[in-house]
């Protein structure tokens, strides 16, 4: 495994970060393929094994219980200051007000059976708070010891900047890490928001790097109960399917000339495009050991250029 470091931090995380909406009760309703509780542990075990320090899951994961999987994961296998551990606030009652920031870290903590959580990340954007609010409750955080780091995740460039800018100017933590949608099919945050990231050397963690999957094979739809259940990745992806499908196959066309998969091209993209560490949900081990050996595959400039002449302008997914 290799590592980095997220931002101007200290903070040393895995290459890779594990993804965890993949796990909770499906009786959360909030997705129909979620792992349970042993499936969980035996994927967070293998990431472990691997190398892999750097888990992110949310408070809105499975009602919570994604959140409790982990927790319950990390005690049994890894000592807590050996993993870099991050979960995200948005989603709930009051978004990001100073209030429902202050509720929801108890929240998360619990959960997670942990007294501090290394990364707290706003999931999205709140146009209902104040970001003067938003930004000194997060500080308060960081300076209580509850949070080592503050992250962010989609949104449009112009919004992360005036946060930054309101965190600088109040003398408040800035964020280190941005988890912006990003891959070879969605490449919007290319006009503005990686810009300002690279700005403040803000480290890059890409959710859906393998665009649900659809990176990984040449068939654009599958059997899976996910494929079949997913609604959040059929909407974010089906509608350009006629031009993205030619990226697919360029993709494929790449995997076969280094004799690799499709997955680990599409991943040794995003590290040639600055990427610290993308989000690799897994629910088989085998998953994981695909993704890990993206490492080892290295891109020419003529490669990169092959994979996203096709790309064309997309409607905008994920920022609000």
């Amino acid at each position: 495994m290799k590592y980095t470091t997220l931002g101007n931090t200290d903070i040393e995380v895995s290459r890779f970060c594990l993804g965890c909406m993949s796990f909770g009760d499906p009786a959360s309703k909030m997705h129909a393929w979620t792992l349970n509780s042993a499936e969980s542990e035996t994927i967070i075990k293998h990431a472990l094994d691997l190398g892999i320090n750097f888990i992110d899951t949310a408070n809105i994961y499975s009602a919570g219980t994604s959140e409790e999987y982990v927790g319950q994961a990390l005690k049994k296998n890894i000592a807590r200051d050996k993993v870099i551990l991050a979960t995200k606030v948005y989603f709930n009652e009051g978004h990001l007000s100073k209030g429902a920031i202050e509720r929801e870290i108890e929240g998360s903590l619990k959960r997670l059976g942990t007294d501090y959580v290394d990364l707290y990340i706003i999931h999205r954007f709140d146009y209902n708070t104040p970001i003067e609010e938003t930004m000194q409750a997060l500080d308060k955080l960081v300076k209580a010891g509850k949070v080592r780091a503050l992250g962010a995740s989609a949104m449009y460039g112009y919004q992360f900047y005036n946060m930054q800018l309101a965190a600088e100017l109040n003398g408040w933590t800035k964020f280190v890490s941005m988890q912006n949608h990003y891959n070879l099919l969605y490449r919007e945050d290319e006009r503005e928001l990686i810009p300002v990231c690279k700005q403040f050397n803000v480290s890059l963690t890409p959710y859906s790097p393998l665009a649900a999957g659809r990176l990984s094979r040449l068939e654009w739809h599958t059997d899976t109960l996910r494929s079949k259940t997913d609604q959040t990745a059929i909407a974010k992806y089906d509608g350009m399917e006629k031009s993205d499908i030619n990226i697919v196959q360029r993709v494929h066309q790449i995997a076969e000339k280094y004799k690799v998969t499709m997955t680990q091209i599409a991943l040794a993209w995003q590290f040639a495009r600055g990427v610290a560490s993308p989000i690799i949900g897994a629910t088989k081990t085998r998953y994981l050991d695909d993704a890990v050996g993206s490492l080892k595959v290295s891109l020419t400039k003529e490669d990169i250029d092959y994979l996203e002449e096709l790309y064309k302008p997309h409607p905008i997914v994920g920022a609000l």
